[in-house]
């Protein structure tokens, strides 16, 4: 499938039905070295007076070191009516182990830079501006309550990341 660059503003997505129902992929990585992994928390908005989106990646996802390691990470929306078995296995399995993405038949696609997937409706390609730890410290309740414990048991949280969107490209 070719992809057709699109302004960003133009496009009419719902990021909570997007993100949080549907999930997205996001990978970073050239051509050569990619790897990738499922996502159903982020955002898509403004900021600094640009379009950004987060994403947020636990410290021991192996995609965060493709992600900590390049300047641009791309989120990629693909169709959860043929694509949702797929991507709860790219979100269960480690890129560290074996060669997921093709097991999970996508084929990968370089795009400025970077990558997303040939079988992607949408794919926002951002630039990394800002990084920041999520760590126990920053909840406003204390640690150990409500979603401290809810969603870090073991410890493992987040870093968040926001990019700053430079191009939209959805499927011809």
């Amino acid at each position: 499938m070719a992809l057709k660059e699109v302004d960003v503003r133009s496009l009419d997505i719902n990021p909570f039905t997007a993100i949080g129902d549907d999930w997205m992929l996001v990978t970073a990585g050239d051509a050569a070295s990619h790897n990738t992994m499922t996502a159903s928390w982020g955002g898509l908005g403004v900021l600094w007076g640009a379009p950004v989106a987060t994403c947020y990646i636990r410290q021991s996802r192996y995609t965060k070191e493709f992600v900590d390691g390049s300047d641009l990470f791309t989120l990629s929306f693909l169709d959860p009516a043929v694509w949702r078995r797929q991507l709860s296995y790219l979100g269960r399995v480690s890129g560290r182990d074996e060669d997921k993405i093709k097991a999970a038949g996508l084929t990968p696609v370089a795009v400025d830079g970077t990558t997303t997937f040939a079988e992607a409706r949408l794919t926002l390609v951002c630039r990394k501006a800002y990084a920041t730890y999520l760590g126990p410290e920053g909840f406003v309740a204390q640690p150990g309550t409500a979603d401290d414990a809810r969603w870090y048991q073991d410890h493992d949280y987040h870093t968040m990341y926001i990019g700053k969107i430079e191009h939209a490209y959805v499927a011809e």
